[in-house]
């Protein structure tokens, strides 16, 4: 037991901010099922940019999607009306409970001003005063580099006193009936059956994520083979 756990069964609001790209979105979903399992009364938030937003709106266990801007750098006074209108959201929302899962500043500034009673991030060591002292917990970080990031995610959680149980702890990602129906859309334009077929995504937003060219093409022709 934890000195300083969470009452998680008091907590009636809580937000979780994860301001990344969308493959860290789907990584972080599972931090809102096992938070919504601990605790069934708790009305839980997220915080993330516009376009990985609708990665969230299918979740069971997520009440409210709010978004960020990617573009509101270049929006000039139409930054400050976002802004406001998010801030506004936000702290009308009277969270008891915010989880920040990355080293955006963002995080630290919600912390303090929204007025939750406690507040978790990652315990980076060379973040400022100002950092630390955002957060009443802070969780730490592999020393190795090998931890997978769902469960470094996780870790938020189990940093406050929440033990998340192996059902709650797979990735999430619920498309919603216009995907589905565009997928089967064209599965029958290709003449293609579910689970008939080998989807390969080669692609990556960062290159040192990327597999060779010629591996991926080997890959293929043995598949196809």
């Amino acid at each position: 037991m934890l000195e300083d756990a969470v009452p998680h069964a008091e907590l009636r609001r809580a937000l979780v901010v994860k301001l990344r790209h969308h493959g860290d979105v789907l990584l972080a979903t599972p931090v809102f099922s096992a938070l919504k399992a601990a605790a069934p009364q708790l009305e839980i938030d997220a915080l993330v940019y516009d376009d990985t937003a609708p990665m969230l709106e299918g979740h069971p266990a997520i009440d409210r999607v709010h978004t960020v801007g990617r573009q509101w750098r270049a929006a000039g006074l139409g930054r400050l009306a976002g802004e406001w209108r998010l801030y506004r959201d936000l702290g009308s929302r009277d969270y008891d409970l915010v989880v920040h899962l990355s080293e955006h500043p963002r995080g630290a500034w919600l912390a303090r001003t929204l007025g939750a009673r406690y507040a978790v991030a990652p315990g980076y060591a060379d973040r400022s005063r100002f950092w630390k002292r955002s957060f009443t917990h802070r969780f730490a970080l592999p020393l190795n580099g090998r931890r997978h990031m769902v469960e470094w995610n996780l870790d938020a959680l189990r940093r406050i006193g929440v033990q998340p149980a192996d059902g709650v702890r797979g990735l999430v990602f619920i498309p919603g009936a216009p995907a589905d129906a565009r997928a089967q859309a064209l599965l029958a334009e290709h003449g293609l059956r579910a689970r008939e077929f080998v989807h390969l995504h080669p692609a990556s937003r960062w290159s040192f994520k990327c597999w060779p060219a010629e591996r991926f093409g080997e890959l293929a022709r043995r598949l196809i083979h």
